[in-house]
């Protein structure tokens, strides 16, 4: 690796550790997080600073810089589908009064870019604030993996007794087949989801668009799953997307 491409790779990994639960971080957190030395963080701070994507904050703490919104902005811009799909979520929530989220696959990774706590009731889920999903115990996970034909990592945390209860190929084709993936105390003990997918004019999938929810509420999931689909049927009709007709 030339040192160029070891110094953005150390910059991101700087950046990747601001989330919605460590939103401030200090010098010496910062590098026992990240595991670099401190000398090195303090040089990634320090451009990172002065380049707007970080910023200062009390007596040697760091949060994200203002500059990143500008770029988030510019990339929700550049993606047609986001509008419809993040306004979708945001009913879907006030609808069912449960936690909406929109996913995405990136490489092997499963990313939660957008979520909606909208009149929820109940119990917090997991999954409130994480940026990475896994993807053999979520909805949405499970979903974009079935439907772009790929295999589960070989590696995969057992979070529950429940995780996985079927061989990956059998439970594949079925979420193919009903177009929806479901998970039950699979993450976490208490914590269901859906998921379904938002396509495009050509019918490729562009994102997931999922609820979770106490599991408690499991006795209404099949109310949850008809909201569910209507709302994705409405933005894939805005996108273009025209499903063949039934022979």
């Amino acid at each position: 690796m030339t040192r160029s491409l070891a110094t953005v790779d150390a910059a991101v990994c700087v950046l990747e550790a601001f989330d919605a639960d460590h939103t401030e971080w200090s010098l010496s957190e910062l590098a026992r997080q990240v595991g670099q030395p401190t000398s090195t963080v303090h040089e990634q701070l320090t451009t990172l600073t002065h380049n707007g994507l970080l910023m200062k904050v009390g007596r040697g703490r760091y949060r994200l810089g203002w500059r990143l919104l500008k770029l988030s902005s510019a990339l929700y811009g550049s993606v047609p589908w986001y509008g419809p799909a993040h306004d979708a979520m945001n009913a879907l929530a006030r609808g069912t009064h449960a936690l909406a989220f929109l996913a995405v696959l990136n490489g092997p990774d499963v990313l939660c870019i957008a979520r909606s706590v909208q009149g929820r009731e109940g119990e917090s889920v997991v999954g409130e604030t994480q940026f990475v999903l896994p993807a053999h115990a979520s909805a949405s996970g499970k979903l974009l993996y079935a439907l772009h034909g790929l295999d589960l990592p070989p590696e995969r945390e057992p979070f529950t007794p429940r995780t996985g209860p079927f061989p990956w190929p059998q439970e594949a084709a079925l979420i193919r087949s009903d177009g929806l993936a479901r998970t039950r105390d699979e993450w976490s003990p208490g914590t269901s989801g859906l998921a379904v997918a938002l396509r495009d004019a050509r019918g490729d999938v562009v994102c997931a668009l999922g609820l979770s929810f106490p599991s408690a509420r499991w006795a209404h999931s099949d109310t949850l799953v008809r909201r569910l689909r209507d709302a994705a049927a409405d933005v894939n009709w805005k996108l273009g997307h025209r499903p063949p007709s039934p022979p």
